[in-house]
């Protein structure tokens, strides 16, 4: 009786959402995988031009509330972050920001980066990816010190991420794509064992064709470890959305995938960083000067 209760809200939610009905208590819903700015590579879309003007008309006619903004490819990420975080202060009721690093680049001041994102502009967590450099000791240890979520596309190096869960327990990395935008079925197959085996690895929605493994995600890790995310710009989130209802999960779940889990992973975000001496000598020396 319950879950027929349940799918009855959800629908009445879903219908008054579709008919532009406002109703005193709708699904709040987060995005939490969004590009914007602008890219200095002129390769492609990912490096040239995130632009969200469409994006917003899209998200607001499928009831997306909230989005996760951070910066397409950059070459100097610090400037990027900081185009973000202009858009984030000027609407933070509308946007939360994640700060982009390359673990390469922006080896040694990891920690200024961070500290200035979170500080200055209120982000809620890290972006890396490997198509940059693979991700680095020194991020997830500042991640640890201000208790951030770490967005980390592995492109298919799933295995990287048994070795990131276990060394850094109090770390949570959302894995995006079920680890492969490329939709390696091979790749995504062997990801959702981690996300039941760790307590700290996540998912997001973005990107994910094979229905099936969406599925799969959230019968073994659970609805308590997938975010809903569209990879907008570029990807629809009013289309990325329907796959979270075609699961026809429960409301309560629905409500974990849609924003409990983001919330949560966010909750416990610090502005002043603790345990500094936990940090590599590099990263110690920069944060203490």
């Amino acid at each position: 009786m319950t879950r027929i209760v349940e799918n009855i809200s959800l629908a009445l939610e879903k219908l008054f959402l579709l008919n532009g009905v406002k109703i005193e208590d709708p699904m709040k819903i987060i995005d939490a995988h969004c590009h914007y700015g602008s890219g200095d590579g002129l390769n492609g879309p990912w490096d040239t031009r995130a632009s969200i003007q469409k994006y917003l008309g899209w998200a607001d006619e499928a009831g997306i509330g909230q989005t996760v903004l951070f910066a397409p490819f950059h070459s100097h990420y610090a400037e990027a972050n900081r185009k973000v975080g202009e858009m984030v202060k000027k609407n933070p009721r509308r946007f939360f920001g994640f700060a982009f690093v390359n673990a390469e680049k922006d080896s040694g001041r990891v920690f200024s980066m961070i500290k200035h994102a979170v500080q200055l502009y209120g982000f809620k967590g890290i972006k890396v990816h490997r198509h940059d450099a693979h991700i680095s000791r020194e991020i997830c240890e500042v991640a640890q010190a201000f208790r951030l979520p770490v967005l980390y596309d592995v492109m298919g190096k799933v295995e990287s991420v048994e070795l990131l869960a276990t060394e850094f327990p109090k770390v949570n990395f959302i894995i995006p794509h079920l680890g492969s935008f490329a939709d390696d079925w091979r790749v995504q197959l062997a990801f959702i064992p981690l996300l039941r085996r760790h307590k700290n690895v996540y998912t997001d929605t973005s990107g994910i064709r094979r229905f099936d493994l969406l599925e799969m995600a959230i019968q073994e890790g659970g609805a308590h470890k997938v975010l809903f995310g569209s990879d907008g710009p570029w990807l629809h989130p009013g289309v990325e959305l329907e796959k979270v209802f075609a699961l026809k999960l429960s409301l309560a779940d629905e409500k974990k995938i849609l924003h409990g889990n983001f919330l949560r992973l966010i909750s416990k975000v610090r502005k002043r960083p603790m345990n500094l001496g936990n940090l590599t000598s590099l990263s110690r020396r920069k944060a203490l000067q």
